[in-house]
């Protein structure tokens, strides 16, 4: 079934795993929300990108004088206001906004943060105030590479050059100073076939998916042999284990 980046997380209308049981263990000394409450006091003015339906960035973000989510699916971003209203927060809004066509004031945040979504490093550059902070973090191609290797397909699979990579020279072409780039690593233990299954549904890893083929791609059904061959090879005492590749990247304007 073709579709595109779009379209699909627009139909899918919330972005949180609580249903899905699972365990995670770090392999890196770098958090994303860390990074976050180490980067924010009580005037920081920040803006986050790709917030889906809000549900990390109620959870997770800080308090400090605003906070701005944002993201292009409409029906994420009434679902993140009905999460803000059960929440009680109120430093916190959302309205939709395309990362590629940013239309926040120039000179504004004094923080920006983008997880998992795509982003164009000269818009962010032009929204932060001089001396603020951009942080990052993605997923790259070597993610669930067993399993990407199995299927022999997956998001960024067939990219040339790792994701990773292409934002952290794009940002150092955006002229920020201080740029580091952090491969992250984590392990993760499905309790069942079901848990890992639904993770699949949910997420674009076996999808020919990449911010080159945002526009257009095709969602493929799971090849049930192949799944349970993965499964088979990877179940543990701790559960399925699935080998995560993730990025970091910080910044200063």
């Amino acid at each position: 079934m073709k579709t595109n980046g779009y379209d699909y997380y627009n139909d899918l209308a919330n972005w949180s795993f609580d249903d899905i049981n699972y365990t995670e263990e770090e392999k890196t000394n770098w958090n994303y929300e860390d990074e976050i409450k180490k980067s924010v006091n009580e005037n920081t003015r920040a803006l986050d990108l790709g917030t889906a339906a809000g549900e990390k960035l109620l959870k997770n973000y800080p308090d400090c004088a605003e906070i701005l989510g944002t993201d292009f699916s409409e029906q994420m971003i009434e679902t993140a206001k009905k999460n803000l209203l059960i929440s009680g927060r109120n430093n916190i809004s959302f309205k939709v906004m395309n990362n590629l066509k940013m239309d926040t004031q120039d000179n504004y945040f004094d923080l920006v943060t983008a997880r998992h979504t795509i982003i164009d490093p000269v818009q962010i550059y032009k929204t932060l105030k001089e001396d603020g902070k951009l942080i990052v973090r993605g997923v790259d191609k070597l993610d669930c590479w067993s399993l990407k290797r199995l299927f022999n397909r997956g998001q960024g699979y067939h990219d040339v050059k790792p994701i990773s990579l292409i934002d952290y020279e794009n940002i150092i072409d955006a002229g920020f100073k201080e740029v580091e780039l952090i491969p992250l690593h984590t392990i993760e233990y499905y309790k069942t076939k079901e848990d890992l299954y639904a993770l699949l549904i949910k997420t674009p890893i076996l999808d020919e998916f990449s911010e080159e083929a945002f526009e257009e791609y095709e969602r493929k059904p799971i090849e049930n042999d192949l799944f349970e061959k993965y499964v088979s090879e990877n179940t543990s005492e701790k559960g399925i284990k699935l080998i995560r590749r993730y990025y970091g990247i910080t910044a200063k304007k």
